[in-house]
């Protein structure tokens, strides 16, 4: 519902400096544009990073249910496609891309190298990261492996922001249906004897006994009226993080965050044999230490050096049911999940208008897989070494040319199995990436122009090569790296009180890892020839007067050239027009209100029962919200303000599949209150 809002705060960008700025050793590109006079308090302004569409936001900014998921945090962001799969878990696509190629960072460690290689962030919870950022394509060669086009990335421990003061907030809310969340954190800046020090902590807790089910959408079994049966959830997390700023510029963090949780998973309507899963548990350690020396003089001109260590521990069970009368157990999946990251980063000046930056990240994955009883062990080994070079062209306060700058850069990655759970081994790998970008700010920032292009490949993950899945794949130990090269470029421009984005994009996968259904019933994983998307992207913010409105738009075309099977053409769960649009104006008595609607396109399926192509259709979403703020005199510590908000979300009760078999939500009031 803030899709434009968050544009605002996201231009391509011109270079004047602003206080939150990200750090120089992380975003050396990066240029930003200070937004004129447009009140903005719900985002920092950030520019595009190596010529690439980046989006960064604060947390608090955004109109959240309490204790939100990740999942619910990327639905506010314009231009990235969310989605459920038949696992039950929420899928990030960004430009025709599927979760596997969208990188998922905290503090710059990897969450997607791992056992399955994507993220579920139906899952993750939002608690704790101040600000989370959104790149659209490959903005840097210096994140890692398998980092192809699209990166999300959430600041805990290392978030620019150092308070000066302490601060509390908690919020819980209620829905129509009988969910119930609610959630807390606090901050305590503190000075040390040579520099600041931040200590943060939260938690929160989540209970829903299911998904409305949308109009027209007939539950086979339900065991609850206008509920899908076994989407019950509940989920309970919390962090704490410890931030360090020397007054010589060196800092240290510290993080670390964790979650437990338990939920049913929805059956395929439609399908003639339909999986009955539920997860009994699902938990998630994430623990990153990271320090850096700050900025320093050096006998060659300034430098810095970073590192960060993380460690991922997870535990997934999963148990299957012989009817969705979910009381006969038939078989279960027990995954256990230990990812080792080292990431070491270092930036030097070339001259006064050159840098150079270079990284080196490792990632050990290990696997244990325990299925009816046979335990098996998986393990992957990761790693990458890249350099890139961002060359200040020009940088000038006056004449129409204000900042031309490009970037350039290069990785060597390289992966293996060691261990494959008996069986056969993928081989040792070895790829190269590149990327090279440009931005320009043109007549005082009025008009932004930036541009970019990339190759990367990515490694198949240890859950696409090896895994059943109770029974349901076949095991494809055979398949290759997938390659991507992509492009693009795109404007912004002010116009009147608002300003237009537009960004053309195009890619192009090679030896595209998909999913095709075998003769015998299971499914395999192979190697398409390649998957092309080409599209358009758009991002409007206006105000008149009181009045705001804002949206969003993508158009892209992802055609699938795969000879490998007759019975499936066309890209999976890809719209090929989506976006949104929204007005927000004050009302009376201090009440705020807002209206949106969010638009999914056509899309194609893969058929439950042949295999082949289903087409699901188009649908919009209306939503709309009240709001106000209640201030308790004119003190302004603790708690010391009150929002109240009512909400509907899918107003119409719309019906919109996120593939076959699997509708969203149906309407859904909720009630809440923050307290701050």
């Amino acid at each position: 519902m803030t899709a434009a809002r968050l544009f605002v705060s996201a231009l391509l960008l011109t270079a004047a400096p602003v206080a939150a700025q990200v750090r120089d050793t992380t975003r050396a590109d990066t240029t930003v544009y200070r937004i004129g006079e447009i009140r903005v308090e719900f985002a920092r302004p950030v520019a595009t990073i190596g010529g690439t569409s980046a989006i960064a936001v604060r947390l608090d900014s955004l109109d959240l249910p309490a204790a939100p998921s990740l999942e619910q945090v990327l639905r506010e962001l314009p231009t990235i496609h969310i989605r459920t799969n038949s696992r039950g878990e929420a899928e990030i696509s960004v430009r025709g891309s599927e979760s596997r190629q969208v990188a998922v960072l905290v503090d710059g460690v990897p969450l997607t190298l791992g056992w399955d290689a994507r993220t579920d962030v139906s899952v993750v919870p939002a608690t704790a990261p101040q600000e989370i950022s959104l790149v659209r394509g490959l903005s840097s060669i210096l994140y890692g492996p398998n980092v192809l086009g699209g990166i999300v990335e959430m600041s805990v421990g290392q978030g620019t922001s150092m308070p000066t003061e302490g601060s509390v907030q908690a919020s819980a809310g209620l829905d129509d249906v009988g969910g119930f969340s609610t959630g807390a954190s606090g901050s305590l800046p503190f000075a040390g004897s040579n520099g600041q020090w931040l200590f943060r902590a939260g938690a929160g807790f989540r209970d829903s006994p299911g998904a409305p089910l949308a109009d027209g959408v007939t539950e086979p079994s339900p065991d609850r009226e206008g509920l899908r049966l076994n989407t019950d959830s509940r989920s309970a997390d919390g962090f704490l993080a410890l931030r360090y700023a020397g007054d010589n510029g060196s800092w240290f963090s510290l993080s670390t965050s964790g979650y437990s949780a338990k939920r049913g998973i929805a059956a395929e309507l439609g399908a003639e044999e339909p999986r009955f899963w539920r997860y009994p548990r699902i938990s998630r350690l994430i623990a990153v230490a990271s320090g850096g020396t700050g900025d320093r003089a050096t006998t060659l001109g300034r430098g810095d050096l970073e590192a960060s260590f993380g460690v991922d521990l997870g535990n997934t069970e999963i148990d299957s049911y012989a009817s969705r009368a979910y009381d006969d157990v038939i078989g279960y999946e027990d995954g256990k999940d230990r990812t080792f990251t080292l990431r070491l980063l270092g930036d030097h000046t070339l001259g006064p208008r050159a840098d150079l930056r270079a990284a080196f990240t490792y990632a050990d994955v290990n696997h244990q897989s325990d299925i009816d009883g046979e335990v098996a062990d998986y393990r992957q080994r990761l790693w990458s070494l890249g350099a890139e070079s961002i060359f200040h062209l020009v940088e000038a306060n006056s004449g129409p040319l204000n900042s031309f700058r490009l970037s350039a850069g290069a990785a060597f990655d390289g992966g293996d199995t060691p261990e494959s759970g008996g069986l056969e081994p993928l081989d040792a790998l070895t790829d190269w990436g590149a990327r090279a970008g440009l931005s320009a700010a043109l007549f005082d920032g009025d008009l932004l122009v930036h541009g970019g292009a990339s190759r990367r490949a990515r490694f198949p993950a240890l859950r696409e090569l090896y895994s059943e899945a109770l029974d349901r794949f076949e095991p494809n130990p055979g398949l290759v790296p997938e390659h991507l090269t992509a492009m693009e470029g795109g404007i912004t421009t002010r116009i009147g009180s608002g300003e237009l984005q537009a960004v053309a994009f195009h890619h192009r996968l090679s030896d595209a890892i998909r999913r095709i259904q075998l003769p015998n019933g299971r499914r395999q994983r192979v190697n398409a020839e390649e998957v092309r998307s080409t599209g358009l992207e758009f991002l409007v913010s206006q105000t008149f007067g009181r009045l705001g409105v804002g949206g969003d738009l993508t158009l892209q075309s992802v055609e699938l050239i795969d000879n490998s099977t007759s019975a499936s053409r066309e890209p999976e769960n890809l719209p090929e027009v989506f976006g949104s649009i929204h007005a927000r104006t004050p009302l009376f008595l201090d009440v705020n209100a807002m209206v949106e609607a969010t638009y999914t396109g056509t899309q194609f399926c893969l058929d439950l029962n042949t295999g082949g192509d289903s087409e699901l259709d188009a649908g919009t979403w209306w939503n709309a919200d009240l709001s106000r703020i209640f201030s308790f005199g004119t003190s302004r510590g603790f708690f010391s303000r009150l929002e109240a908000r009512v909400s509907v979300d899918n107003i119409a009760d719309t019906a919109i599949y996120d593939q076959c078999g699997l509708p969203q939500p149906g309407r859904l009031v909720r009630f809440q209150v923050r307290l701050f």
